[in-house]
């Protein structure tokens, strides 16, 4: 295997050694979330006790409506406040940072229903996620020198997204005009502006037809394979299975079980938690083709 191989196989290839367990420490983890509770009154919507996430990986947060994984999204990254816990990221405390600064860090999360600003194009959308704008500031806004170079950059870094993305024809249209789909791939292509280390995608795959759910799968895949580490939130248990490197379940709050997508499949918690005691997860495709007929 060569050294580029290794680099993008390397964050699921060390996970091998890992128990499928919840709450079980990870080789080289990126975020680790330690005692996250938040209550609704009283209800306990989130009640988390130990999670890390792999470096370089693709890691899918499943569980049934109401479980708690999208609350469990705003808080870590500052659209919400709990009611105790602490998290790290790279080895630096961020609990309780507003959701810019951990922006910044490099954690960026998409939403399900997308923040797209539709009275912009979709090339001024991606410019304004770029962090660090000199032109943002008070005094260096009336220099144009400083400003004027580094928007040249940026504008280009966007270009370069929207041709990644399949949405150079859409470069100088409003964000209005464009699709469900489209708007998905637009979030993913902004939250990359800001040159994170870890994104969070929150049911990237809702309301989005066929086609572009296989490009958003493709999109994903590529950015695990450039290094980038991926948490996903998602409802699809096809999708889940065939990109996934590891898996944790939620249920009322809680983080349930964790492991490879076969240790989920097999999983009877999981299995009774997420989809009934009487149901199954789906099952990998036999490769000889001899399945019998139900």
């Amino acid at each position: 295997m060569s050294a580029d191989e290794q680099a993008t196989t390397g964050g699921s290839t060390a996970l091998a050694g890992c128990a499928p367990e919840p709450g079980v420490a990870k080789p080289d983890a990126i975020f680790v979330a330690d005692e996250v509770v938040r209550s609704f009154g009283g209800l306990r919507a989130v009640d988390v006790h130990h999670l890390e996430v792999q470096r370089g990986t693709i890691t899918s947060l499943i569980g049934p409506n109401g479980a708690g994984k999208s609350t469990f999204f705003n808080l870590v990254t500052g659209f919400d406040k709990p009611d105790s816990g602490r998290w790290t990221f790279e080895g630096e405390d961020l609990s309780g940072e507003s959701a810019y600064r951990i922006a910044r860090r490099g954690m960026v999360r998409t939403f399900q229903l997308t923040k797209a600003l539709t009275r912009l194009t979709a090339r001024e959308n991606l410019m304004l996620g770029a962090k660090g704008q000199l032109g943002e500031r008070f005094v260096p806004a009336f220099l144009t020198f400083p400003w004027r170079h580094q928007e040249r950059e940026i504008g280009a870094r966007a270009d370069e997204l929207l041709e990644r993305f399949n949405l150079a024809h859409m470069r100088d249209e409003f964000a209005g005009t464009m699709s469900g789909g489209q708007r998905k791939l637009l979030e993913m292509a902004r939250a990359l502006m800001v040159e994170p280390s870890m994104i969070m995608l929150d049911e990237p795959m809702a309301g989005v037809n066929p086609a572009l759910t296989q490009s958003l799968l493709e999109h994903i895949r590529e950015l695990r394979d450039d290094g980038m580490t991926i948490v996903l939130v998602e409802h699809d248990m096809d999708v889940v299975m065939g990109i996934s490197d590891w898996v944790a379940t939620f249920a009322q709050g809680e983080l349930i079980a964790e492991g490879r997508p076969d240790d989920i499949r097999r999983n009877e918690h999981v299995i009774e938690a997420y989809l009934g005691a009487h149901r199954a997860l789906p099952a990998e495709e036999e490769e000889d083709g001899d399945d019998e007929p139900s």
